[in-house]
Formats: structure tokens, C-alpha cells, sequence
């Protein structure tokens, strides 16, 4: 494994909520997306939706390297889509933090 993939950082992000909320979560969600993939050290950040439980949502990111991570964490736009969306779920959001371990 080479140095740069070493400092990568991938996030999986699970997130729940009930039926009746799931339209606007999924929509809040989204909001996160396009302004992450402008932040310096994106490397990729995508909303999922588990097929056999359309209520978990995943987001899956990658960035550069720590300090890219704690700079989107950060990130006043990400607190202020959080006001709304907390509320709203019955599980998450769950980070797990993972380093790619191949090429």
C-alpha cells in the first residue's frame, strides 16, 4: 500500500428513521452532498439506500486525510442540516472510520 492511500480516510455512515419520515430525511441527506464534494480533500461523498430497508440510508465518503475529515466534520453547513435532521432519526448517525487497505 503507498503512503497517500495510508493517509486516505473513508467514512461509512448509517443513518434510520421512521416511514413516515423518510422522504425528507433522504432530501435533508442530500443536502450534505453536493456542498462536501466542493470541500478541499473530497475524494468522494455519496448518499445509499439499504433495498431491503428503504428507512437506512449510508453515506459513504472519502477524503484525503484526517485533516480533511475533521475540516468537513466541521463544517457550519453540516451542523446546520443536522438542526433538522437529528429529530428525525431513530438511529445515527453512526460513523465508521476505516483507512483503504487496497489498491
Amino acid at each position: 500500500m503507498n503512503a497517500r492511500k495510508s493517509l486516505e480516510r473513508h467514512i461509512i455512515c448509517e443513518l434510520r428513521c421512521e416511514t413516515a419520515n423518510r422522504d425528507r430525511v433522504r432530501d435533508l441527506i442530500l443536502r450534505f452532498v453536493e456542498p462536501a464534494r466542493l470541500e478541499d480533500g473530497c475524494i468522494y461523498y455519496d448518499l445509499h439506500q439499504r433495498i431491503d430497508d428503504p428507512n437506512t440510508f449510508y453515506i459513504l465518503d472519502g477524503w484525503t486525510d484526517q485533516a480533511a475529515v475533521d475540516a468537513h466534520a466541521a463544517n457550519p453547513h453540516v451542523a446546520e442540516v443536522m438542526k433538522e435532521l437529528g429529530p428525525l432519526l431513530t438511529f445515527g448517525p453512526s460513523i465508521t472510520l476505516c483507512a483503504r487497505v487496497s489498491d
